[in-house]
């Protein structure tokens, strides 16, 4: 990373007293950071609007970008939402409908200002893309464009709550989050005294919203709003919509470039959840911040940068992935597509027969198996962030899991193909239960004998025919069920063989169906569609730059982050159980003395041949403190289940000092909806 500190325009912070009046009478807190000449020569605008805490929790690692966007000439804002960080309010949900109103609120206020030139341009990454693209379904008319990241347009069916229908453990991982961050306080430096009035009206009511989530199994209403596949045509602004790979959310760049109407870029790295130009694994990482720095000049200062006339999708081409859970770096290339959906990509059918993968039908000769109940334990993480100290978050070595999995294995390849796009497998099967669950994967078995996970997809049966109603399986009968995997980009080399693996479990990715599920699949009958994208004859990309930010804040490392991830078997009973503990480290910001630590400690275990035995838990521990001033934040959340139903337990205790101010428990159940 080349760290930048002189910049084509010099640059100030105002932070202390900017306030913005919402309608209702709150005000949000922000940081502006301005070129020192913007009052007499204005400049566009770029908002970041979030729940992370402009001042403490997330600003190590976001400040850079905004020092360097102001440097190269525009006014860019960390906002905090309401009831989040230093802003007055309340919040109590994700997306809310006076989240997307403030931010609304927000982007006409900022066109207002005297050092604006009334056009705005909206960023941000996870919660902050999410919220750009709902902000921009609001039609605010001073915002131009918007770059999402590692985001999605359908809360419900790309979301870290349900996948396919099924539920994720990842939904209880980010909920026990979001559980410690929503009774967190703003700091009084910035509220001044009535930060504490403040505080206790964050504290009155606070939900937990796991329990809030699972009375949502099915894409009701809930899930609509917010999801801007809804009715793509109310954005009406260029939209860059950029991701990885590894990241759980590369789907939606794919269904954004193929819906919207209006001027739009795709992207995709090979990384998790992360900006482009971040030093996390896996590389390369690029020039992200010049790629969003042409998006910006050419839409809000009408500069030809020369980024409309790229591809419309740029994505990196994995080529031969290391079986493992961990790597710094990724081989492939970057190449591009004029369109998307791009004519130049054919669906090639290949047979799941009875010799395996065959262009030929073979065979109708069934074959059966029920998976173990631990099977899933080389699928790394939902939604990886390539920190490495968080340990085996991306897919490791299929081998163990294939070998308990119905497996249908290609021909030795005898030239590269290159896949890219979202497979599809037909499975002409049936189940021996009224519900159950698929998980399908594509792997690439190398001539070592290891197994790469190219991409993978998972299906609710009883959601089969779409996710807002469900439909018992008719046990023991045929049915033809239709499973599209993530997107991919992925180059199976001369020499590899193409692997499908199917199984009835996927833990501890997912949460296990209510009993075990015996499968059978039918060869000749069952298909897997590749979208194989031709070797030569793409569009010549220009070289990314290297990748490069302004100089991070000033800051104490008072402790490291912890790092232990283990998996543990007793081989007498069966129970295993996976065990992480990761978190922020303890930092001092030495701009303001403030200290934050955040830690998290997740458990998951289950016993084998026994889905009613497993359970999550999740405990997160927020920490700040400057001075006299100390809050401390403990938030625990579990989940089991019998057949029939869910049984969430949670606790938040909140200290200020050495006095406790709140404790609260949940012990909810919820009738399993076909989940």
């Amino acid at each position: 990373m080349r760290i930048v500190s002189e910049f084509p325009h010099q640059v100030k912070v105002l932070e202390k007293e900017v306030w913005i009046p919402m309608k209702r009478g709150d005000k949000l807190a922000a940081r502006i950071w301005l070129p020192v000449d913007a009052q007499e020569n204005p400049v566009p605008a770029l908002l970041e609007y979030i729940p992370y805490r402009k001042r403490d929790m997330t600003r190590p690692g976001d400040e850079p970008k905004h020092a360097w966007f102001a440097g190269h000439g525009y006014a860019s804002l960390r906002v905090d939402m309401a009831g989040a960080g230093d802003s007055f309010g309340v919040m109590r949900d994700e997306y809310a409908r006076q989240e997307l109103q403030d931010g609304k609120e927000v982007i006409a206020w900022i066109a207002r200002q005297p050092w604006c030139t009334g056009k705005v341009g909206m960023f941000g990454i996870s919660w902050g893309g999410f919220n750009s693209l709902q902000v921009a379904a609001l039609k605010p008319p001073a915002l131009k464009a918007i770059v999402t990241s590692c985001s999605t347009d359908d809360r419900y069916a790309d979301d870290m709550h349900y996948m396919g229908g099924a539920l994720l453990n990842d939904q209880l991982d980010w909920g026990t989050t979001f559980f410690s961050i929503l009774p967190l306080p703003g700091d009084p430096e910035i509220m001044g005294p009535a930060w504490k009035k403040n505080w206790k009206e964050r504290l009155d009511g606070v939900p937990c919203p796991v329990e809030l989530w699972m009375k949502h199994q099915r894409r009701d209403a809930y899930w609509k709003h917010g999801s801007v596949c809804e009715n793509y045509d109310d954005i009406q602004c260029a939209v860059f919509a950029v991701g990885g790979w590894l990241d759980g959310y590369s789907n939606a760049i794919f269904r954004l470039l193929k819906n919207l109407k209006v001027p739009r870029l795709g992207l995709v790295g090979p990384h998790a959840h992360q900006w482009g130009q971040s030093e996390r694994a896996p590389g390369p990482a690029i020039g992200f911040l010049q790629e969003m720095l042409r998006f910006w000049d050419h839409w809000l200062k009408g500069i030809d940068t020369g980024i409309m006339a790229e591809p419309m999708l740029r994505a990196y081409l994995q080529d031969d992935v290391p079986a493992r859970p961990w790597y710094a770096h990724c081989p492939g290339e970057w190449i591009g597509e004029k369109a998307w959906p791009s004519p130049r990509i054919k669906a090639r059918r290949l047979y799941l027969s009875d010799e395996g993968l065959s262009p030929a039908k073979g065979r109708d000769v069934p074959r059966t198996a029920t998976t173990p109940q631990t099977l899933g334990l080389a699928g790394g993480e939902w939604c990886p962030y390539g920190t490495g100290g968080e340990g085996p978050e991306f897919p490791g070595d299929q081998r163990q899991d294939d070998g308990a999995s119905i497996c249908f294995d290609g021909e030795v390849l005898a030239q590269d193909l290159d896949v890219l796009g979202a497979p599809v497998v037909t499975l002409d099967m049936a189940i021996d239960k009224a519900d159950g669950f698929v998980c399908v994967r594509l792997n690439d078995v190398k001539p070592d004998g290891s197994v790469s996970r190219a991409t993978y997809g998972v299906l609710n049966l009883t959601h089969r025919d779409g996710h807002e109603k469900i439909r018992a399986m008719p046990k023991g009968r045929r049915v033809k069920v239709r499973v599209q995997l993530n997107d991919c980009g992925y180059r199976f080399r001369a020499g590899h063989r193409l692997r499908i693996a199917v199984s009835t479990t996927y833990w501890p990715l997912i949460f296990p169906s209510p009993e075990p599920v015996a499968l059978t699949v039918h060869t000749g009958t069952s298909t897997l569609e590749l979208p194989v994208r031709p070797a030569s004859g793409g569009p010549k990309l220009k070289p990314f730059e290297a990748p490069e930010q302004a100089p991070a804040m000033a800051m104490t490392q008072l402790s490291n982050p912890p790092s232990k991830n283990t998996v543990m078997r007793d081989v007498l009973t069966g129970r295993v159980e996976v065990y992480s503990e990761r978190g922020t480290g303890h930092y001092r910001i030495d701009e303001h003395g403030m200290a934050f630590r955040r830690t998290t400690i997740e458990r998951m275990a289950i016993t084998e041949g026994d889905p009613l035995s497993a359970e999550s838990g999740v405990t997160v521990t927020s920490h700040m403190k400057r001075g006299d001033f100390e809050i401390n934040v403990h938030a625990r959340t579990s989940l089991r289940a019998t057949k029939d139903t869910f049984l969430l337990q949670a606790d938040l205790d909140v200290w200020e000092g050495k006095e406790r101010v709140l404790a609260k428990s949940w012990s909810t159940p919820f009738k399993r909806d076909g989940v």
